[in-house]
This record gives structure tokens, C-alpha cells and sequence, in this order.
């Protein structure tokens, strides 16, 4: 036991596979362990390196292992697949985990607390309910429109009751068992609504009682939920050397595909968290249309128009995204407010 030097866990719901492994890479133990069984386990074992991939409940089991003083690591599973020798199974799964976390070259996955999980957890579930409610208010407008009845898109239609007024007027033409139908649907829209509107507020409460948070909001285009939600992704800004790598790891950067000296740049590599990414556009997308309307334009706003007006709107607000997202980091990291610049 006293030459453990690395030991990689392939997580699971109930069966634990652990594979040991020395300074020199070579087998200690290769066994598997129940979840009740897993933590008593851990505990005997001398202080070593204990490497999972990034996956459901990882966190939690490195917060978990961290407790009992070990130093626990978090690998992105892509970068644990080039190591499993063979056909994949658990044994073969836990000793690729054991050799990328041997290789220094091997990227770590940040550890998030439970503040960052819970938060994650509340835009999750807000996400889900936007998306019902996209898809249910598509919905009834197209059953509206099979029976000629056509209303304006828009949630302030919804909201105001313009729907309600209509079905109510056409109730005898479409039937009760049709009517029925519609306003279920419009129960069911307005409920999600109310529970969107819900989570707002509580995200708007927790970003006013947050300095980091309100240090984010200061920079045009970040409002509550964008702030919320890139404090609970990013956390310490210091696992990252600079902005440029933060805005790379969204995928907020041109995917490039060189070769012999010829350097070709494509679109953006879409990599990373896709809720942060979408998030941080539309919050460019504001914020680009805020700059437009500016009478005394600053450095950037003036720069994000230029863009615009040379390679047109949709560019240009993903090249705002990027440049949004490493002054976030830049905010975080120096801990100061968003000052706009004037422009030369």
C-alpha cells in the first residue's frame, strides 16, 4: 500500500472499479468496490493522487476524497478515451484513468463546490423550462393556425391575455373538446412562465448579494443571468493563465485546420459549455445593440460598430462574445468593475 502513487476510479451508481498504480506506472490492486464500501476504502489507503473523469457525481466524490486528504483530480473524458487498451470495460476504464492522470500534458477539470453546483443546478432546470415553453407556445400557435385562427408571435401576446379572448369568442365554432385542448395548452404556458419568472428573481438576488457577481454586471450585455451563471462555470479565475484561454475553453474561438506552414482559420470550435456560450451571444447581441444607439460611443462600443458595419451583424457579435468573455475573466481575476474606455 505504501507505494501507491496513482489511483484511478471509473464512478458509477453502485460498483466502484479502483485501479492502483506506483511511481513507475505499474499494477498495485485492481479491484472493485461497492458505494457503501468506497469511502472506508479510500481511507485506508496512504495520501496519494486519486483521478476520476469529469462526469455525473464527480464533484461530489472529490470533494469527498479531498476530505479524507488525498489530492483528487478530475480529468475530461476525451482526454482519458486514447488510453483504454482494447474492448472497453470497467478494469480497462479505471487503469486509463490512472495513466492520463501519470501524464503532466493531461488537462484537469476544475473541482466546483456545492455554491457552483447548486447555482448550475437552478440554470439547468430554468433552461429546460425555457425550452418547454418555446415549444409549447409553437405549439398552440400552429393548432390556432389549422383552425384559422392566427395571433401575433411574441410572449406579450400570451401574457396579455390575447389568446384567452380569442379562444373564448371561437369556443362554439371549435367545440369543447378543442377548446378544452387549447387552454390546457395555454395553462400549461403560462405556468412555465410564472415558474421562469420565479427563477429570475431568485438569480436576481443572489447576483445583488455577490461582489464578484455585480463586478460582472457592470460590463454592458451581462445582466443577472449571465452573471450567475459564468461565476458558477468559471469560479477561480486563476486555473486559467489568461482571458484569451477562458473565452477558448467556451468555444468562442476559430477552429483551425493548418498544415505545412499555411495557417487556415474557420468558424468558432463550439467547444466547452454550450449554455455559457449561447448566454454570453445573446448578451453581445444586447450589448451590440445598446452600442449602436450610444450618442458619445466609447473604445469598444465604437469597435463592436465597426466590426458590424465591415462584416456584419452576426460576426460581430460573436467576435463580442469573445471579447466579453475575457474581459469577465479579467474582472474576476483583478477584481475591479468594468471601466469603459474612451476612444482615441
Amino acid at each position: 500500500m505504501k507505494q501507491i502513487s496513482i489511483v484511478g476510479i471509473d464512478l458509477a451508481k453502485h460498483v466502484f472499479q479502483l485501479h492502483a498504480a506506483d511511481a513507475r506506472g505499474h499494477n498495485v490492486f485492481n479491484k472493485q468496490v461497492k458505494r457503501d464500501q468506497l469511502r472506508l476504502t479510500l481511507a485506508q489507503l496512504p495520501p496519494c493522487r486519486i483521478a476520476m473523469e469529469a462526469c455525473g457525481s464527480a464533484h461530489y466524490w472529490a470533494r469527498e476524497i479531498r476530505a479524507l486528504g488525498h489530492e483528487a483530480e478530475l480529468l475530461p473524458p476525451q482526454a482519458v478515451k486514447p488510453f483504454v487498451l482494447g474492448h472497453k470495460n470497467d478494469a480497462r476504464d479505471a487503469a486509463a484513468i490512472a495513466e492520463a492522470a501519470a501524464r503532466p500534458a493531461t488537462p484537469r477539470v476544475t473541482i466546483k463546490t456545492e455554491a457552483q453546483q447548486s447555482l448550475q443546478a437552478v440554470h439547468r432546470v430554468r433552461s429546460r423550462l425555457v425550452r418547454e415553453r418555446t415549444a409549447i407556445g409553437n405549439e398552440l400557435r400552429g393548432l390556432l393556425g389549422e383552425f384559422g385562427l392566427i395571433v401575433s408571435q411574441g410572449h406579450a401576446v400570451i401574457r396579455q391575455g390575447v389568446i384567452r379572448e380569442r379562444l373564448d369568442e371561437q369556443r362554439a365554432r371549435l367545440g369543447e373538446e378543442l377548446y378544452t385542448l387549447l387552454n390546457d395548452l395555454l395553462d400549461q404556458w403560462l405556468e412555465n412562465d410564472a415558474r421562469i419568472a420565479r427563477y429570475d428573481k431568485r438569480l436576481q438576488r443572489q447576483a445583488k448579494a455577490s461582489a464578484d457577481m455585480q463586478r460582472l454586471m457592470s460590463l454592458p450585455g451581462i445582466g443577472p443571468i449571465n452573471a450567475t451563471l459564468l461565476f458558477s462555470h468559471l469560479g477561480d479565475p486563476a486555473r486559467f493563465p489568461n482571458g484569451r484561454q477562458f473565452s477558448a475553453s467556451l468555444g468562442l474561438v476559430p477552429r483551425q485546420h493548418s498544415s505545412g506552414g499555411r495557417h487556415q482559420l474557420m468558424g468558432i470550435t463550439k467547444r466547452g459549455n454550450g449554455e455559457v456560450r449561447r448566454q454570453l451571444v445573446h448578451g453581445a447581441r444586447a450589448a451590440l445593440r445598446q452600442f449602436q444607439r450610444q450618442e458619445q460611443p466609447d473604445r469598444l462600443s465604437r469597435w463592436a460598430c465597426s466590426l458590424a458595419a465591415r462584416l456584419g451583424q452576426r460576426k460581430a457579435i460573436v467576435a463580442l462574445a469573445n471579447k466579453m468573455a475575457r474581459i469577465c475573466w479579467s474582472l474576476l481575476a483583478h477584481e475591479r468593475r468594468y471601466q469603459p474606455q474612451e476612444a482615441a
